[in-house]
């Protein structure tokens, strides 16, 4: 029988086969090229599906939603003086906190010390916006699931205000329209407002309760009244929970250390007394300038009531806590004694050990004379008193926290650039 199979002695060749000057690509090695282009598309959507599913694909992020047991709070100038130690005792408190600020008062430092107390999910996240951009204030809003505002943001110093009170009225009031704007858009509905004593000006009677008529001598204090204003006007036609806390001096800082104060080095001179007492204390500036030696009191100073900024932030929190829809809190944040600017010196000549040199000069502008609270309001309806009250003490505790940081939280990024 004839066998017409041949038996092939090489393999058929994988190249491709020219004939009258024409490539013709081999049928085979086309098909397995094909084929591995849609194996790779395969294994893609795979991916993509799989991906899909996975819990941690689909889920938002923690702050874009309201979580039952967990109170959202954005801190404006939340990377400031008072606003870091109120971001602090709100995640201690287990509080879900967001940080809003342009650090052009605050320290990003600041807002990294919290970030590595607090690393886990949900707890804390930073913000770098301006309150006085619209656009950028009500993108956040509809990207954040917020149960309550405390509103520190402001340019806070009553000498810059006299020499630059637009600034004041832009920063302080018309941010202040944004935030109230984003909130009524959005569906917040506590607000806790940090206010000033500032609001009242130089009243005729001591101590300041909460009906001391209100009428301010600077720009710092208007453009708080203003705010304070806009607030309540607003009120009346929603069910928003509104605090208003207007607070006196502050000092102090974290009994921990964590935190502290540092302002910028080119506001020193408008600063609070306790800056400049420690700025002398370190030899960054070669004495303490007294501004004010004939006002009507017992030395010839002015006299403030000085509040710790622990007692502060407690304040703001018990305040939080009691806040009720449709009602408004108003109240006096203070230690209810007043000081004078003399013996304020003396307790930080005691707390740094250094004999500070001062130096007596005229009136500062927009400055009053005494100014202290009455806290019964507070006392009474927040169950709040002030618990650090021995002014060296409070003195002590920011001392080591400023001799432990030179240069403050370091120098600051420039951002947004």
């Amino acid at each position: 029988m004839l066998n017409f199979s041949r038996t092939r002695t090489q393999p058929r060749s994988t190249r491709s086969l020219s004939l009258g000057g024409m490539d013709y690509a081999d049928p085979k090695k086309k098909s397995n090229f094909v084929g591995k282009i849609l194996l790779a598309a395969a294994l893609t959507a795979l991916c993509i599906l799989m991906l899909k599913q996975s819990p941690s694909f689909n889920s938002p992020s923690p702050f874009s939603h309201h979580e039952s047991g967990v109170t959202h709070v954005l801190v404006t100038g939340g990377a400031g003086y008072i606003g870091s130690h109120a971001a602090l005792r709100l995640l201690k408190d287990s509080y879900r906190v967001t940080i809003v600020d342009n650090l052009s008062r605050g320290n990003l430092g600041a807002v990294k010390i919290l970030q590595e107390l607090f690393p886990g999910p949900g707890r804390l996240q930073f913000i770098y916006a301006d309150l006085g951009d619209a656009n950028a204030v009500n993108k956040i809003f509809s990207e954040n699931a917020f149960d309550a505002v405390m509103h520190f943001a402001a340019v806070a110093y009553v000498g810059e205000s006299t020499l630059d009170p637009l600034k004041y009225y832009h920063n302080i009031t018309s941010n202040t329209l944004v935030v109230l704007e984003a909130m009524a858009a959005h569906g917040v509905k506590t607000l806790i407002y940090s206010s000033t004593c500032a609001t009242y000006g130089e009243p005729e009677k001591m101590p300041i309760t909460e009906g001391t008529p209100q009428l301010p001598i600077n720009p710092y204090g208007k453009a708080k009244k203003m705010a304070e204003d806009i607030i309540l006007d607003f009120h009346k036609n929603v069910d928003m929970a509104v605090m208003i806390l207007r607070y006196f001096n502050v000092i102090g800082s974290d009994p921990e250390g964590r935190l502290g104060e540092a302002p910028r080095p080119e506001l020193r001179e408008h600063g609070r007394i306790s800056g400049a007492c420690f700025d002398a204390a370190r030899g960054i500036i070669p004495g303490l300038k007294v501004r004010g030696t004939d006002y009507k009191t017992a030395d010839g100073t002015c006299i403030r009531d000085y509040i710790d900024v622990t007692d502060l932030v407690d304040s703001h929190v018990k305040a939080l806590e009691k806040a009720e829809p449709r009602k408004v809190g108003i109240y006096n944040v203070g230690t209810g004694r007043g000081r004078s600017v003399k013996e304020f010196v003396e307790a930080c000549k005691k707390a740094t050990g250094v004999n500070i040199k001062v130096e007596f000069l005229p009136r500062r502008p927009g400055d009053y004379a005494e100014v202290f609270s009455n806290p019964t309001k507070i006392r009474d309806e927040l169950n709040w008193t002030a618990q650090y009250t021995n002014l060296q003490e409070s003195l002590q505790i920011a001392w080591r926290w400023q001799k432990s940081h030179s240069n403050g939280y370091g120098t600051p990024p420039v951002m947004g650039s």
